[in-house]
C-alpha cells in the first residue's frame, strides 16, 4: 500500500462524574477525565484515548499534533519514535507519556481500519477472549454497597472480583470478610494503592489470605521495589503480589521485574505510551517468564490482550466501564466472565456517540 498521510489530529476532553463518591487507599475523586484523539488518513477515521488530566490534550495539540501530521499512517513505529523524541525535554513519565498513549492508540485503530481488519486480526490472535475481573469495591462504599457490587459481578458470570483497601487499615479485614460473604468461593483480590507500611502489609497479607484473597495489589507504593520484593518473598504462597499500573516506559518495567518485586506485572496502554508500549511490556514479561494483566480501560485492552502470549486477564474497572458504555458504541460487555472482541468490526470496534458525549465535553 502506498504511503497514507496522517491528517492533523483532533483532540477532545470529556469529564464524567462518578455515580457515587469514590476513594481508594490513597485518593478520593468525584469524576474521571478521558482525553480523546481522532485521526484521519486514507478516508478512514481512527480514535484512541487516555484517562488523564485535561493538560494532556494541550500537550497533544501544541507538541505532538505537528509531529504526527503528514506521517505515514502505516508506520506506527516511526511515528511513535518521533513522538518520544518530541517530549524529550518534558519528561517521559506522567502526562507526556499519556499524551503519546492517546495518539498511539488512535494510530493502531486507524491502521487496522485502513487494512479493513479488527485490531486483533492485525496483531494476530493468541486467544479468542480474555477473562476479566470486576474491579471497584471502593473504600467510600458502605458494606451494603460493597457486597451488592461484588456480588452482582459474580451473578453476571465474572469469576474474579477486586476491592479497594488501605483507607482504614483497622477495618480492612472486616470489609474483606464482608466481600467474601458476598462472593462465596469466587476469586477475591484486594488493591491497597500503596497505602500500607511494610509491617502493616505483611500482617494484613496473612489475614487476607485466611479469607481466601489470592491477589494483593500495591501493598506498597510502586517505587518501593525493596518493599514489594519483601512482600513477594514473605506473603502466603497462594497470594500474588502485583503492581505496574504506574509504569510509563520500558525501563520502569524492567527494573520492577529485575527486582523480583511482583508475581504478576500490570500495565496500562493509556499510560505506558499506548499499545506500542504495551507490546514492549509483553516482551519483557516473556523474557522474565511472568504473566501480564492490564490496568483499567477495558475497551482499549481487550483486543491487544487477546494477542499477547503472557496476558492472563483484564481489569474490568467500574468507572471506565461506565464511561466507555456512555461514550462509545461497540464497548464490549463480558460474556461468561470474558471479553470477546467482535472481529467483524474494524480497528478497536469503537464509534464515538457524539451527541451523548457532548454533555460531558470540557470547555
Amino acid at each position: 500500500m502506498d504511503a497514507v498521510k496522517l491528517q492533523m489530529p483532533k483532540v477532545s476532553v470529556y469529564t464524567v462524574p462518578t455515580d457515587l463518591p469514590e476513594s481508594d487507599g490513597t485518593l478520593a475523586w468525584e469524576s474521571t477525565t478521558l482525553v480523546l484523539v481522532e485521526i484521519d488518513a486514507g478516508g478512514k477515521h481512527g480514535l484512541g484515548y487516555s484517562y488523564a488530566d485535561g493538560a494532556t490534550a494541550v500537550l497533544i495539540r501544541d507538541t505532538l499534533a505537528k509531529v504526527v501530521t503528514g506521517c505515514n499512517a502505516l508506520d506506527i513505529a516511526a511515528v511513535w519514535a518521533a513522538m518520544l523524541a518530541a517530549i524529550r525535554n518534558l519528561g517521559r513519565p506522567g502526562i507526556a507519556s499519556m499524551a503519546v498513549a492517546a495518539v498511539d492508540n488512535a494510530l493502531w485503530d486507524l491502521k487496522a481500519k485502513l487494512l479493513d481488519l479488527s485490531l486483533l486480526d492485525l496483531l494476530g490472535a493468541v486467544r479468542e477472549a480474555i477473562p476479566v475481573y470486576g474491579s471497584g469495591g471502593f473504600t467510600s462504599y458502605t458494606d451494603k454497597q460493597l457486597a451488592e457490587q461484588l456480588g452482582g459481578w459474580v451473578e453476571s458470570g465474572i469469576g474474579m472480583v477486586k476491592m479497594k483497601v488501605g483507607r482504614s487499615p483497622d477495618r480492612d479485614v472486616a470489609r474483606v470478610r464482608t466481600a467474601r460473604g458476598a462472593v462465596g468461593g469466587t476469586r477475591l483480590f484486594v488493591d491497597a494503592n500503596g497505602a500500607y507500611t511494610r509491617k502493616q502489609a505483611l500482617a494484613l497479607a496473612q489475614s487476607f489470605a485466611e479469607l481466601g484473597v489470592s491477589w494483593f495489589e500495591e501493598p506498597r507504593p510502586s517505587h518501593d521495589l525493596d518493599g514489594l520484593h519483601l512482600l513477594r518473598d514473605r506473603a502466603p504462597p497462594d497470594m500474588d503480589i502485583t503492581a505496574g499500573e504506574y509504569g510509563y516506559d520500558s525501563a520502569y518495567f524492567r527494573r520492577m521485574l529485575a527486582a523480583d518485586a511482583v508475581d504478576v506485572l500490570q500495565a496500562d496502554a493509556t499510560r505506558c505510551a499506548g499499545i506500542s508500549g504495551l507490546l514492549g511490556v509483553a516482551a519483557l514479561c516473556e523474557a522474565f517468564d511472568l504473566p501480564l494483566s492490564s490496568h483499567c480501560a477495558p475497551a482499549i485492552h481487550a483486543q491487544p490482550l487477546c494477542a499477547l502470549r503472557p496476558a492472563i486477564h483484564a481489569e474490568y474497572f467500574h468507572d471506565h466501564v461506565r464511561i466507555e458504555q456512555l461514550l462509545f458504541d461497540g464497548a464490549l460487555l463480558p460474556v461468561d466472565g470474558a471479553l470477546r472482541p467482535d472481529r467483524t468490526r474494524p480497528g478497536l470496534g469503537l464509534i464515538l456517540k457524539e451527541q451523548d458525549a457532548a454533555r460531558y465535553a470540557a470547555h
